[in-house]
């Protein structure tokens, strides 16, 4: 078979396979590349500190890439417009959620200040931060959320929704930051309140199982591309060998004897008088 093999046509067709089956290669090593990269965890760049005028505007929302992000913003907390929600993890009974107006921007920005488990003590934890004097909160900003989390009876909130602080806030100029921030215990402190237990943000991480497939797909096809050469010079060969082995069982079909001796044919007399005309 092999020397159908190194015949021309099939060195070409060869080396025709051995590209493809690189291109395939690559493609399946850029596609593991892929996979792993997606694997990675992102970096943790919610850890840098920053003021909330520089990872966001008001009214733009927050994608989940700012979850967490650690923030500095300067305002004014806004007296009557102290929530109180019930129903929330990080702590306590109730939680303290204080409408401060950034300094900066004049735009109305939610604030969870600490918890109580007493309500009137979560109430009067708000209340202590109005007094007309800017302060410097920090902590960490996350995404508004819908007032449809809210699972409870009637005046009993859960969900950090700035669509629903439109309708009970007081003094609002329309202007809103899509997100909230969670107080540190600096201003819990100052609260008289407990501190949110609130942490860096988790990256989930998931392998990707459709970039290793496709990986592993290209392979299959670099692997094939030189099969179907193999399958070509094999047929190509047995094809011979059937035509040979046809052209010996014709020939061995009709033979020729060598050893039969020709037959004399028979001499025929030829009258003497006919043979010569002028005798009688």
């Amino acid at each position: 078979m092999w020397a159908v093999a190194r015949r021309p046509k099939w060195i070409a067709l060869l080396l025709l396979a051995i590209v493809l089956a690189g291109v395939f290669a690559a493609l399946g090593k850029w596609q593991l590349e892929r996979s792993i990269e997606n694997g990675k965890p992102l970096p943790a760049s919610t850890e840098t500190r920053k003021t909330l005028d520089d990872v966001t505007t008001p009214e733009k929302p927050v994608g989940s890439s700012l979850a967490g992000q650690k923030v500095t913003v300067s305002g004014r907390f806004v007296a009557g417009d102290t929530t109180v929600l019930t129903g929330r993890s990080g702590g306590g009974k109730y939680q303290t959620v204080g409408h401060l107006v950034d300094d900066a921007t004049g735009a109305s920005l939610p604030v969870v200040i600490g918890w109580s488990d007493q309500r009137s003590a979560a109430v009067a934890g708000g209340d202590r931060l109005v007094d007309d004097a800017s302060m410097t909160i920090r902590g960490r900003y996350y995404p508004a959320e819908s007032p449809d989390q809210d699972t409870f009876e009637q005046h009993e909130y859960s969900a950090v929704a700035p669509a629903r602080f439109v309708n009970t806030w007081k003094a609002f100029d329309d202007r809103m930051y899509g997100g909230y921030v969670v107080a540190d215990r600096t201003t819990a402190d100052a609260a008289d309140l407990g501190t949110i237990a609130d942490r860096a943000p988790t990256r989930e991480v998931q392998f990707d199982w459709l970039n290793l497939f496709y990986a592993v797909e290209w392979v299959v096809f670099a692997g094939f591309a030189v099969f179907l050469w193999y399958r070509f010079v094999k047929d190509a060969w047995e094809r011979e060998q059937d035509e040979a082995r046809e052209a010996a069982e014709a020939a061995a079909a009709d033979p020729v004897d060598d050893d039969v001796e020709p037959v004399d044919e028979p001499v025929v007399p030829v009258d003497d008088a006919r043979a010569e005309p002028g005798r009688r």
